[in-house]
């Protein structure tokens, strides 16, 4: 077998193998214990709910990588739109760590505020996102389901955080930290490259906070379930 014909084998193996993570993936969302809509009562662990909300941020992560993977493919090539996206999300003015280094030496309080600030944060921008995307030309099928999914997934991981802060803070009242977003440029004052690169903007941005978010849950995972034994 010549080289050519290995490497697609091991090309079409590789993605059989990445399909396969993302369904179990999928799966394991889906398969969360979740209480009763209306459930009064209903006690979970915190240890289950953080196990609930590493897979629930990682699911959100990889569905915002592969939604502005779409969206580059469809929409941004050649458009040259990262030099505008750069520094430029609505979460900025966030104070978040960068790097894990950062982000281990500020108090599981302070990172837990930070982490309900940033998913709040979104809310607005994901209801606005699913409405413009069911407006937008071309094939998009595919960027709409993800952007639903976010959005519903995103309510859930900020429930269940909210959830752990009441378990870690009883009866201790957040600080409230969030950001404002400015919203889409309205059609009427905008060109169409304009609004694509608002929505390339906002996808890079999504996909930056969704990381963010991610790592600092299995580090507050690993300090308050563990005690940084992990």
């Amino acid at each position: 077998m010549d080289n050519k014909a290995l490497s697609l084998k091991a090309g079409s193996f590789l993605l059989l193998l990445l399909l396969l993570s993302n369904l179990l993936l999928c799966r394991s969302v889906d398969s969360l214990p979740i209480c009763p809509s209306g459930a009064v009562n209903c006690e979970v662990s915190l240890r289950d709910l953080f196990d609930r909300a590493v897979i629930l941020s990682h699911y959100i992560h990889n569905l915002s990588s592969e939604m502005f993977s779409e969206f580059e493919k469809q929409y941004a090539q050649g458009k040259r739109f990262i030099t505008k996206a750069i520094n430029s999300c609505h979460t900025s003015s966030i104070p978040t760590p960068e790097g894990k280094e950062q982000a281990q030496n500020i108090h599981h309080e302070a990172l837990l505020s930070l982490v309900l600030g940033v998913l709040r944060s979104w809310n607005d921008p994901l209801y606005h996102l699913v409405t413009e995307v069911r407006g937008m030309q071309g094939p998009n099928s595919d960027i709409l389901s993800k952007a639903v999914e976010i959005e519903e997934r995103n309510k859930q991981l900020l429930e269940g955080m909210e959830r752990i802060v009441g378990q870690v803070y009883p009866g201790v009242r957040e600080n409230e930290v969030s950001s404002v977003w400015s919203g889409f440029p309205s059609p009427q004052a905008a060109d169409e490259d304009s609004r694509l690169s608002a929505f390339y903007n906002l996808l890079h941005c999504l996909r930056r906070d969704s990381h963010k978010v991610d790592n600092y849950l299995k580090l507050l995972k690993c300090r308050l379930i563990y005690n940084n034994n992990c």
